[in-house]
Formats: structure tokens, sequence, C-alpha cells
């Protein structure tokens, strides 16, 4: 009896004793972990100072361009422009056919001619929005996209516009009783004013169709400079886009600012007309060569393109006419120092090959994000405003033959004996014909847009004004494709054009594309003794870029085809400095580069004010970045002292205690 009691009394003290020392290793556990997640709080303060100070304030990777800080916006007529006449020559209504590079390029044009001509323009309808079936009724052709009455009150001045032709002679319109012409995209002043003046004051009322992002040579002569000012006060002034669409834009870029950083804005160029163009098919695989290379073949059915169907892809990608791929942009933006962590903003509605293009530049990046991001479906829907129901465009497979029609087609093949008949194809999955290119697996002929198509088309010109805001405000700028002197505007280009109008000294990269061709070929060749310079290569190429010399090349290249993706020297002055003395750039016997006139003296003393305050500010706000950077890492360094101690006294600590 005795002998159990003594049992129990043992076994009981062996359970207090085990249940003490559980309680004293979930403390140690515990002070442990919470000194371990003040550290890593720590550290990651530390962090993301580094990284807001360093990486913000780097002016090796985001720093202002200084060379071309003196060029100013300066589109204020001359003493020699006058306001329009009131006595009118008549009407000109236009038809704007294209994506939304060609629409904003085509309607500058369109002013252009209006003033020329002395009409009275009417605002030009966007077919785009106005074929598409079930869009909001809120909206209208024109104001689908644009603020109708900035536009209106802006060009007062300059131009009258009417929103519809007066109701006497909308009938007469509908019946084309009026002449309707179909200029070309270079087409010269002489043109106008020798073939459709003579029509327009005899018929006071005249239609354009407009195919090819514009109307009117993008280079004009010399006396015409204030046509071109005129451009420029259209392009970048009168042609707001509505206000729900400036809503979401601001809301956008307000969600990437929120995060603490800077970011960097990319436009990928991979769109179906633009390969087919440039014959990029090869590029790619399987059944999107295939869709290239269809387009492509419609093009040069109309005339669009007069070369040869097929094409070797490789070589005109390393002659530099390709779109750079999205992990060629990925390798170079690294290779200039860029971090991981670096926020990188895809733009464009259109991604030629969807999403998977970019898995390799997601490698490279953390933070590759794009307007999904940073607004919800909710968000979309009311910028598109309220629309019909439309039915789907589900799959509908061909109707199968039955025994009788494949015994007639045998018997009417032709005489025999007959060739053998071709090995079996890869089998044709289900998930291959139910996209929007699922037709190529089953005709050769391409279906016309559904209902469904036309609105989506309509909408990509929403999304590309939204990613058209947010690259303006980007801290830099990168085209995977710009205009290299073909007759088609693109989105890059404007986007370049406008960042060099707003800020010049904004950080717009202007790559070469075959000199960067031809480095990323040398990288391949020589995978296992790289080349020790081939990163300062990539640097000391793309810092020029976003100076003078890249400006000069644009200027070479693109201007003699897109007027807005190059305004210079026409809307713009330049402030006179010691930093950047003038000094003039010529091609071929012409200025491309420093022939702008000198800005008037309330710019100039506005200019240097500005420029004392922000260099103020730029000296106090690095002290502060300098102070929270000293003061995290004092905390960090405190933490991880406190942490050592601990692990310290648990090492001390004997476990049977």
């Amino acid at each position: 009896m005795l002998f159990r009691s003594k049992i129990k009394w043992i076994a009981l003290f062996v359970l207090v004793l085990s249940l003490a020392s559980l309680l004293l290793h979930l403390s140690i556990a515990k002070s442990s972990s919470v000194s371990l997640v003040y550290n890593t709080q720590m550290a990651s303060l530390l962090n993301s100072s580094i990284i807001g100070g360093q990486g913000y304030r780097s002016k090796k990777l985001w720093g202002a361009v200084k060379p071309l800080a003196s060029l100013q916006p300066y589109t204020n007529s001359r003493s020699s422009y006058r306001a329009p006449s009131e006595q009118s020559n008549g009407f000109i209504y236009a038809k704007i056919f294209g994506g939304f590079a060609n629409i904003r390029s085509s309607i500058c044009d369109l002013v252009a001619i209006s003033r020329l001509l002395n009409a009275t323009l009417v605002l030009p309808e966007i077919q785009e929005s106005s074929r598409a079936k079930g869009i909001s009724g809120r909206f209208k052709s024109f104001s689908y996209l644009y603020d109708e009455e900035q536009f209106i009150s802006y060009l007062k001045n300059d131009v009258f516009v009417v929103k519809s032709l007066p109701d006497n002679l909308k009938a007469s319109r509908k019946r084309n009783e009026f002449p309707i012409f179909k200029p070309k995209s270079s087409a010269f002043p002489s043109y106008y004013l020798q073939k459709v003046l003579p029509s327009l004051k005899n018929a006071k009322v005249i239609g354009l169709i407009l195919n090819d992002g514009g109307c009117l040579q993008s280079v004009l002569p010399s006396g015409m400079s204030e046509l071109q000012r005129l451009r420029c006060r259209v392009g970048f002034h009168a042609l707001d886009f509505r206000p729900e669409v400036q809503m979401l834009g601001k809301k956008i870029v307000q969600r990437l600012r929120a995060w603490g950083q800077p970011f960097l804005a990319f436009h990928p160029g991979l769109v179906r007309d633009t390969l087919a163009y440039h014959g990029c098919a090869e590029l790619f695989q399987d059944v999107h060569t295939e869709l290239i290379q269809y387009q492509r073949a419609q093009m040069i059915k109309k005339g669009i393109i007069r070369e040869e169907l097929s094409v070797d892809s490789r070589k005109r990608r390393d002659n530099g006419t390709c779109p750079l791929m999205p992990e060629e942009v990925g390798v170079l933006l690294r290779a200039m120092g860029y971090p991981t962590k670096t926020i990188i903003y895809v733009a464009g509605s259109e991604l030629f090959g969807g999403q998977r293009m970019l898995i390799p530049l997601r490698a490279m990046f953390n933070n590759v994000v794009d307007r999904t991001s940073f607004c919800s479906k909710e968000e979309l829907d009311s910028l598109f405003g309220p629309e019909t129901t439309l039915p789907l465009d589900l799959y509908r497979p061909p109707p199968s033959k039955s025994k009788q029609q494949l015994k007639d087609e045998w018997n009417k093949a032709g005489p025999r004996p007959r060739p053998l008949p071709p090995p079996p194809d890869r089998p044709i999955y289900r998930h291959e014909k139910e996209g929007w290119y699922g037709w190529i697996t089953e005709t050769d002929k391409e279906p016309d847009p559904s209902p469904m198509d036309r609105r989506l088309q309509a909408h990509r010109l929403l999304l590309d004004a939204l990613d058209y805001m947010v690259c303006l405000e980007a801290d830099a700028f990168f085209p995977g494709f710009n205009n290299d002197g073909s007759s088609w505007p693109d989105f890059s280009s404007l986007v370049m054009g406008q960042r060099l109008y707003e800020s010049s000294s904004s950080r717009t990269y202007r790559p070469d594309r075959k000199y960067l061709a031809n480095l990323l070929n040398s990288s391949r060749e020589n995978l296992y003794h790289p080349m020790h310079n081939w990163t300062l290569l990539v640097q000391e190429h793309l810092n020029k870029s976003l100076g003078e010399e890249g400006l000069v090349k644009q200027a070479i290249f693109s201007k003699p085809t897109s007027f807005l993706s190059h305004p210079l020297p026409e809307c713009f002055c330049r402030i006179s400095s010691v930093e950047t003395p003038d000094h003039l750039v010529k091609e071929n016997g012409k200025t491309v580069y420093g022939d702008e006139e000198k800005c008037p003296n309330w710019m100039s003393e506005g200019r240097k004010i500005e420029s004392l305050d922000l260099a103020e500010e730029g000296d106090n706000k690095g002290d502060e970045d300098m102070e929270s950077s000293e003061q995290a890492e004092s905390y960090y360094n405190s933490g991880k002292s406190y942490l050592d101690n601990l692990i310290d006294q648990d090492e001390e600590m004997d476990p049977n205690d």
C-alpha cells in the first residue's frame, strides 16, 4: 500500500516537472520568435529605405537628362498668325479608320487641313466606335474617346469646329451627294489647294476618308511652320480624353505612386499588323506564325506591302526592323542596373502571343504589372458605360459530311491512279479551335468580325487611352518598337513625342534595335565565354539614346513619317544656358537638331526660379533620406544585438534545468 502511494507521488512530481519544463521552453521560444520578427521587420525597413532612397534618387536609373533641359514647349502662334476667317469655304466631315495611334495622328492632320482650306470642321467620326454594336449610347463616335467641349473651345482661335452638319445638309450627305476624297498619309499641301479646295468651294461640303493614320505629309515647307505648331496644339492640348477616362487614368497613376517607388513603363509593340508589315512571323511559333503570314498576305493583296510573302524574319530582326522581344528588354534593363524589384508597367491593349510572351520578363522582374493590377472590372465597366447584351461567340464545329457526300467527292476526284494520301496531321485540340484564332484550323479565310469583336475593338481605344496616360507619367519609358520610317504611326512613337514635349529631360529611351540585336547576338554566340564589356556597351548605348544622340536619330528616321513623334524644332524654344551650349546637328545639309528659336524672357526667368526651387528641394530631400536611412540602420543594429544576446543566453542555459 505504501509502495503504491510513493509511486503516485513520484509520477505526480515527474508530471509537474515536465509541465514546468514545457512552459519554460515555450516562453523562451516566444521571446526568440518576437525578437526574430522584430529583426525581420527592421531588416525590411532598412532594405526599403535603401531601395527607396538610393533607387529613387539614383541619377543613373531615374535622374533627369540634363542636356535636354534647355528645350521648352512653345506652341504659341506668332504675330503673323491670324484668327480664322468668318467666311468659311464650306464644311469638312471625315471618317477615321484605325487604332488609337492612327486616330490621334489623323485628327491633328485633319485640323491642319481645315485651317489650310479655311473650312469648318465637323467633329470626325471614329469608325471603331461607330461601327460597334451595343456600346453605350451615352457616348457617340468622337466623344467615346475624347472630350468634345475641350476640343472645340481650345481650337476656337484656330479653326471653326461644329458637332454636326446643319440639318439641311444631313439628308444630302446620306444620299452621298457630296464629293469624297481618300488622301494618303503623305499628301502634299498642294494636293488640297489644287484638287480639294475647288470642290469644297463648289459643293460647300466634302468628305474625307482616312485609313493610313493621317492625311498630310509630316515635314511641311518652312513657310508653313504655323500649321506645324497647330498640330502640336491639337495633339498635346486640344485632344483631352473624356473625364471618365482621365479620372480612372489618374487613379491608376496614384495607386502606382502609393508603392513609394518609381516605375518604368514598357510598351512591347507586339501588334499583329506591325509584325505582318515588317515580316516578323518566324519569331513566333505554330498558329501565331500562320496568323501573321495570313495578315501579311492580305496586305500584299491590298497593295500595302510590295514584297514577297515569305521573308527571313531573323535577318529582319538583325536589321532592327522587328520589335524587341520582352525577354530581350528584360536583359537590357538588368544590364542597365535596374533591380529585380523595379516596377514595370506593361502598356498596350494588344499583346500578340498572349501573356505567355511576358513569362521571361516576369522571371527577371518581380513587379511586372498592367492596368488590371490597379483597377477592378467594375471600374472598367463603368468606363465603358451601360451596354446592351450581345450573344457570346461560341465555337460551332463545321457539320460533318455523310458517307454519301464522301463517296461523291471520291468519285469526282479525278482520274486514277491517284497519289497516296498525305500522312495524318497532328490532332487539333478543342482549345485551339475556341479562341479568336480558331478559324485558321478550319478554313483558309478569316471570318468577318462578329459584333462582340467590334465591341472589344472599341474597348481597346479606351484601354490604350488609360495606358497612354500612365506612360506619360512614368519615371522612365522603354519602347519595344517605335516608328522607324514606316508610314504608320504607333503607340510608342506618340508617347515618346509627348513625353519630349511635356518634359524634355524625362528619361525616355530611344533604342537602336539594329545595334542592340547585334549585341544580343554576340551574347548568345559567346554564352560560355561572355564579353567583359558587354554590359558597358549596353549602358553606353542606352544612356546616349536618352540625350541628343537619340533625338538626332529619331529626327532622321521618325520625323519624315510622323511629326507628333518628333515635334522639333517648330513646337519648341531653347533657353540659353552655360551647361547646355547651343550647337547645330546637320544631316544631308538639313538641320535636324539645335535650330530652335530662343525662348521669351518671361519663360527663361520662370525656368531659372523653378530650377533653383527644385535644387533646394532635392538637397533637403536627400538629407532627409540619409537621416531616415541611418535611423533605420541603427534600429536594425539594435534589434540584431538584442537577438544575439537572447541566442547566447539560450545556449548557456542548461536544458535539464
